[in-house]
């Protein structure tokens, strides 16, 4: 499996890399460039941000010390122009029905970044949370990824089915396609390729009921790598999935303490929604069990065990805890699971538990300013299921979810 990690981590990250040495290969910008460091931390020697410094403990043992403890997101500009407000046309793309084996109820989402396998660029990745009519359509039992293609009037691509997909609830796309998928029955992370193959589970990692997965290429943060970010529902923990050509895959589990509702199949609530802003290093992270969204920043160089929640889900812990905030908590969320990141910034959030049936899609500002909330479907609550939005600006701004009332992947534009 060493040897077998490591082609898999230098064929997933060929184009990251070269990405990466161009954005710090650039110009002057007229600003110091940070120095890297060295920790320690974990038994390993890795190079981290500048804004993270180490110190020697009683024990001997090195430990990271954030020296960051201002905040850069006040400078962000948030305009209170509402995006979605501005998306009422709604339509069907198609059917998220696995066309092979049935499987249904879908939640991951991602968009394909390149023509790879059976899957071409801008095609909509689902995974199916549920099995078949047949099997009884029971919570959790799902083991199949489809696509579609972008347009009004698709029909579902089987791509993949396996054991290791069972409750597959979220799923993100290398740029090369890979598929990496979060399947909370299975407890494991697999990684698939774009013509359906399992390539690994990554077992061994610190999986605890997977329910939230995002690519991070890094691009520009000096010393940082490219890397997944995974939720667990079970124990409210984010893990960083680090990718560096020709070395294993390596786990840092960074942040603990989210909050979760032990939820069965159907009803969990815990860290989702992940959604990485790459012009600040930030990861935005929604969570359903109280109802709130958080960001931790400077993501890249948080290190293991770095923060943790407080009891009271509004608070933090840790040598870290100054990366963290609460972004919003409180109506209109409930049960919020999904995101997307608008054009302009603004986060997409959608419901799955109001308490009146409806299906909430809210939008908030990164300051935590609620703009707008559309119904998007008046039948039973817990329609929407997974979200990605596409496009420059509000001219071809496209916001596609998935539609678990009638297992159908939707697509709200201008």
């Amino acid at each position: 499996m060493r040897d077998f990690s490591r082609s898999v981590c230098a064929a997933l990250t060929c184009a990251t890399v070269v990405l990466m040495l161009s954005a710090c290969g650039g110009g002057s910008s007229g600003t110091s460039s940070p120095m890297p460091q060295t920790n320690t931390t974990g038994g390993g020697s890795e190079t981290t941000m500048s804004t993270q410094s180490s110190t020697v403990t009683a024990q001997g043992f090195t430990t990271a010390v954030d020296t960051d403890t201002s905040n850069l997101d006040d400078n962000d500009y948030d305009n209170d122009d509402s995006v979605l407000k501005k998306l009422d046309d709604q339509r069907t793309i198609g059917s998220t029905v696995d066309p092979i084996n049935g499987d249904q109820n879908p939640y991951g989402l991602d968009v394909a970044k390149s023509d790879n396998g059976k899957i071409k660029a801008g095609d909509l990745v689902i995974c199916n949370f549920n099995n078949n009519n047949a099997g009884g359509n029971v919570q959790g039992q799902g083991t199949t990824i489809v696509a579609l293609h972008p347009h009004v009037g698709s029909t579902p691509l089987h791509i993949a089915q396996d054991p290791s997909l069972l409750g597959c609830d979220a799923l993100a796309l290398a740029p090369d396609d890979t598929i990496w998928a979060a399947a909370f029955v299975a407890n494991d992370n697999p990684l698939v390729s774009p013509s359906g193959m399992l390539l690994t589970t990554l077992p061994g990692g610190p999986w605890h009921g997977p329910f939230g997965q995002a690519f991070a290429p890094h691009p520009g943060f000096y010393g940082s790598v490219a890397a997944f970010y995974e939720t667990n529902a079970g124990d409210g923990s984010i893990v960083r999935i680090n990718i560096r050509p020709g070395k294993p895959f390596s786990f840092d589990v960074i942040a603990t303490g989210f909050p979760i509702n032990h939820g069965a199949p159907g009803s969990i609530l815990g860290p989702s929604g992940l959604q990485y802003d790459a012009r600040r290093d930030r990861l935005f992270i929604v969570d359903g069990a109280n109802n709130a969204v958080y960001v931790l920043r400077h993501v890249s160089s948080i290190p293991a065990h770095g923060l943790s929640v407080d009891p009271n889900g509004t608070s933090f812990d840790g040598p870290f805890r100054h990366r963290a905030r609460v972004v919003f908590i409180g109506s209109p969320l409930n049960g919020p699971i999904s995101s997307a990141v608008l054009h302009d910034g603004h986060l997409a959030i959608g419901n799955t538990t109001d308490p009146t049936g409806k299906n909430l899609i809210v939008e908030i500002t990164t300051h935590g300013k609620v703009l707008y909330v559309r119904n998007v479907d008046t039948g039973n609550a817990g329609a929407i299921f997974g979200m990605v939005a596409t496009g420059r600006d509000i001219y071809d701004q496209k916001l596609y979810y998935n539609n678990d009332n009638d297992n159908t992947l939707r697509v709200l534009t201008k």
